[in-house]
This record gives C-alpha cells, structure tokens and sequence, in this order.
C-alpha cells in the first residue's frame, strides 16, 4: 500500500476507534444505564432533565478552548499528539464508567463528561489532519471513509455488547448490569488501541516556523484574537459556521437523546438496542454513498438533502406510536447521519484558508460543542415545561429549518479549485 493511502487509512481507523464511545457509551448504554441504575425511581421528566445536562456538562470545556487547541497545534506541529491525549483521556474515562455504583448520577456523570471531553477534543485534531492526508478533491470520499468505518467498527462492538447484555450467561457474567459494566471497560480499551495506526501511519505535516509549547500557547492567543477579527472577511466560512451551528446541534440532540426518547414512550430496552443496531449497520454503507453524492453534487447540496431529511423525520417523531415505526425512523436516520456529519466537514475543508487548518477546525468543533450544551437542554427543558416528550422535540425544528436555509445561501467551492 502506497503511504499516502496508508495515511488515509490510519486517519479513517481512528473514527472505527472512537466511534465505539459514540456508540456503545454515547448513544447506547449510557442513557440506559443512565435511567435503569443510576437513576432508578426517578421521574421521566428529571432523567431527561439530568441527562440533558450531563451532555451539557461535558461541551462546555470544549466550547471554550476548542479554538484555541486547534491554533496551538497549528503553531506547534503537534496535532497527533494532542488527539492521542485527548484518546487516553477519553479511553480512560470510559472504562471508569465501570466503576460507578447504583444510584450514584453524579459520579456517572463526573466520568461521562470526562470521557465525552477526551472524544471532543481528540475530533478536534482529527478534522484537521484531515488537510494532511488529503488532497482537496479527495476530501469528500476521505472524509466519507473515516465516518464509513466508524459505523462499522462502532457496530461490531456494539453487537458484540448487546450480545453480553442479552446472553450474559453465555459469557460468563453474572447478569445485565455485569455485562454493561465490562462493555464500558472494553469500550476504552478498543478506543486506545486502534488510535494507534493513527499514530504510526499518518505523517503530519511540519509547521511553520516551529515554535515550542509555551511561544505556541502565546501565538495561539494572538491568533484567536486575529481569527475572530477577520472572520468577517471570509464570507462563506463565516455564513457556514452559523448555519452548522443551527443544524449539527439538531443531529447531534437527536443522536444522544433518541434512546431516552423511545424509553419515555415505553419501548422496551431491548428494541431500543436493536435500532441502535440497525442505524450502525445501516449507516457503514450510506455514509460511503453519500461521499460518492458529494463528489458528483457537491458536498453543500448533499449536505442540503440530509436536512431534508431530518426536518421530515422530525415531523415524523410527533406521530410516534410503535417499535415497528421507531425501527423505520432509526433506518432512515441512518441513511443520512454518516452523509451530513462527513459531508461537513468535507465543505469546510473546502472552504478554510490554506495552512490554518487546525484553527479554523477549532471553531468548527467549537460550534458543534456549543450544540451539545444547548441542543439536549433545550429538549431536557422543554420535556420538563410541556410534560410531552413528543412535543418537545419539536424544537428541533428551531435548528434544522433556519440552518438549511443558511447552508443553501452559501457558495458552493468551484469544482475546478478541487482537483
């Protein structure tokens, strides 16, 4: 295999690694474990509540410093580094899930935020060596690879847990909170282990006049304050940021809160599991499709389609009534989850400046960060104020409409400036 490919490869493996925390932890057994053990008696409406602000907990940190991680590796050339502390950090935490005991949603929550950092804060670095592993009329189907292989990879751990949860006699556990437990333990080590070709493979680019830790910490300052002072001269970078802002923080609400959602209806957990399932299975294939779509429309207009599609879904959701319709909206999320996070990140590659990767990245995981604190406590809130979960995650309307109609005012790159 030639390097370069190589390279890509190593950069797409590490979203099979941290896919398993955004699978198994994140959108999986978390929000379980989270009502069944650590909130067990609790009303509804204060789980979806709590919830809510442990997803919340968790953003800020990088809400506030993504930006100026991205200059500082940058200005440091130390993107893999960073992204492999981040890795640890989160591995770790994961795996310390384990150890929190019933009823104790502080401590879960105290290890899931950390964990949820690590995750944060590794993407942070992996977006912007995108720019390192590939040319730019490769970014669309690299970018597709990376969340391709997340889905699979995230998936077969998840079935591998789901198959300990339901049959836990068949693998020597004692039972079902037995075998959540090692799944979060099995989670940070899956994590730290295939972070690793990453970490051989993928040649990161020198930077610029290297400086160390300390000198880049002060320049990293000095550019922030530059960034958001010419920010404005970069019109289509600028009109992105606010239309993702808008429309990734309804993906992302919807991606943490959808199992929360079905056990508020009364859907047994087991079903729950096994949509979860389908969305991994279903997403590997679609989101590769949806990088060959960007390549052929463009990756603004296949982006435009995703929303389409999550605006009907939302509409959807409010007529809720049986597993069999939570099966079928779990598979046409999949179908497009993959395709609007890959196809992002794909457009603002294509749209930064040259040689700046690292911190305009940071604002682009600074915003989506920014999601994760607003998008589940408005949804936590507005369970909590209208007593109707349906209802309330009508306000994902709020962010999906006005993003797209943002996203669709911005200029599309020219083909012939891509390769």
């Amino acid at each position: 295999m030639k390097p370069e490919r190589r390279a890509q490869w190593g950069w797409a493996l590490y979203d099979w690694a941290n896919s398993a925390f955004a699978t198994t932890v994140l959108a999986g057994f978390f929000p379980l474990f989270f009502r069944n053990f650590w909130n067990e008696g609790v009303a509804d409406e204060v789980v979806t509540f709590r919830l809510g602000v442990a997803h919340s907990a968790s953003g800020l940190f990088i809400l506030l410093l993504a930006p100026l991680l991205g200059t500082l590796a940058d200005r440091s050339g130390a993107k893999k580094a960073f992204l492999f502390g981040f890795a640890l950090l989160g591995a770790a935490a994961t795996a310390l899930l384990a150890a929190a005991p019933a009823n104790a949603w502080l401590w879960a929550t105290l290890c899931f935020a950390l964990a949820s950092i690590g995750f944060s804060g590794s993407m942070v670095f992996t977006d912007a060596l995108l720019v390192d592993v590939a040319q730019p009329h490769e970014y669309e189907r690299v970018s597709a690879l990376g969340f391709g292989l997340g889905y699979l990879g995230g998936g077969l751990l998840f079935a591998l847990n789901v198959a300990m949860v339901l049959q836990p006699g068949a693998f020597g556990l004692a039972g079902k909170t037995q075998a959540v437990q090692w799944s979060f333990v099995m989670v940070g080590v899956w994590w730290a282990l295939f972070t690793l070709p990453l970490m051989r493979w993928v040649r990161e680019r020198p930077a610029a006049g290297r400086v160390t830790a300390g000198q880049a910490l002060v320049e990293a300052l000095r550019e922030l304050a530059r960034t958001l002072r010419t920010l404005k001269q970069h019109r289509a970078v600028w009109m992105f940021l606010l239309a993702y802002w808008l429309y990734i923080d309804g993906v992302d609400t919807v991606i943490r809160m959808a199992v929360n959602f079905g056990q508020a209806l009364g859907f047994p957990d087991d079903s729950l599991i096994i949509a979860l399932l389908l969305v991994q299975f279903v997403g590997f294939p679609a989101a590769i499709a949806f990088g060959r779509l960007g390549e052929r429309w463009g990756a603004r207009n296949a982006v435009l389609l995703a929303l389409a599609v999550y605006i009907g879904v939302t509409l959807w959701a409010y007529t809720l009534r049986t597993v069999g319709q939570f099966y079928a909206m779990a598979v046409v999320i999949a179908l497009v989850q993959g395709g609007v996070q890959s196809q992002s990140r794909a457009l603002f590659a294509q749209l930064i400046p040259a040689g700046r990767a690292g911190e305009f990245f940071g604002f682009y995981n600074m915003l989506g960060k920014f999601a994760v604190v607003l998008g589940p406590l408005l949804v936590g809130w507005a369970a909590l104020v209208l007593q109707d979960q349906r209802a309330a995650l009508l306000a994902l309307l709020v962010l999906f409409v006005p993003g797209m109609l943002l996203l669709s005012r911005v200029p599309a790159p020219a083909r012939s400036a891509r390769g």
